[in-house]
């Protein structure tokens, strides 16, 4: 082969590979862009997971900062509510009446705290009052002392009168217990469940004997400890003979509830017209503990 041949097959040669080396520098290119995609990819990535690992961490921290404060709520609601417990049970009926005439807003606090109490107890003794009542003719008046949120009303097809010191709803009657606004021999039973409060509560047993008619019923449920003689409560011997001093007879007592005693009397056909001197004896204070 002479020069001139071989210098032509170098120049046939030179375009094939300038186009080799352009494709191998365009693959190149394309692997780089490629690979710097994926390296923006990865970071977008990372970035969006610490976003959000922080915001889980942030969502945490915010979690338990409400349930702190929540708790922290519950704590300082117990506290008021066992406050304004003791104060009632340690103060007569018309000052509990002016504590909350100055600051109704305790009214809701206490029974707020109240229900919260009875949500932990096994059976309500409204809720056996209210049997009673639907065991008996719908016919009966009743008189509600210390009715709450009144559901003893809510429950029953009776007439019943509802008394407490601060009225929530139309159908509650504001009044001092010891002075309801009812006329004499009036209603047919009349009611104390758990509101025996106050350290003049036999001035509250001797309205409900004013206002009940002959043989009209009395029942009372009070808290079974303030009638543990044992730990400083009364003996429901000597409660129940104050009750029948004042002219009622006992019917029966249930003792079977484990929270809570239930009282039944009638009021007698004929009551004496000399006035007893009634012994009573004194219930203590049902304190709350916290929870």
């Amino acid at each position: 082969m002479n020069d001139n041949e071989s210098s032509k097959k170098r120049k046939r040669a030179r375009p094939r590979h300038r186009a080799q080396n352009e494709k191998l520098k365009l693959s190149s290119e394309k692997e780089s862009a490629f690979a710097a995609e994926r390296i923006d990819e990865d970071k977008e990535e990372s970035t969006k997971a610490s976003a959000s690992a922080k915001r889980i961490k942030s969502q945490g921290q915010l979690s338990i900062s409400s349930s702190f404060l929540a708790k922290m709520k519950a704590k300082l609601s117990g506290g008021h509510f066992r406050m304004i417990n003791e104060k009632l049970y340690t103060c007569t009926g018309k000052e509990a009446l002016e504590y909350f005439n100055d600051d109704p807003t305790l009214f809701d606090t206490y029974h707020t705290g109240y229900q919260e109490q009875m949500s932990h107890w096994p059976e309500l003794p409204v809720n056996i009052i209210i049997k009673w009542l639907k065991d008996h003719s719908p016919s009966l008046v009743v008189a509600d002392f210390g009715c709450g949120d009144a559901r003893l009303a809510k429950n029953v097809k009776n007439k019943v009168f509802s008394f407490d010191l601060i009225s929530k709803d139309p159908s509650v009657i504001s009044c001092d217990m010891s002075n309801t606004p009812l006329g004499s021999s009036s209603v047919d039973v009349a009611v104390f469940c758990l509101s025996l409060m106050g350290t003049n509560f036999p001035s509250y047993i001797r309205e409900a004997h004013r206002i009940l008619k002959p043989r009209g019923w009395l029942l009372i449920a009070e808290v079974k400890s303030r009638f543990d003689s044992t730990t400083g409560g009364a003996d429901p011997k000597t409660f129940t003979k104050a009750i029948c001093d004042l002219g009622l007879t006992s019917v029966s007592k249930d003792f079977s509830n484990k929270m809570f005693i239930l009282f039944y009397f009638k009021k007698k056909e004929e009551q004496s017209s000399k006035k007893k001197e009634v012994e009573w004896p004194e219930l203590k204070p049902c304190l709350y503990k916290r929870r």
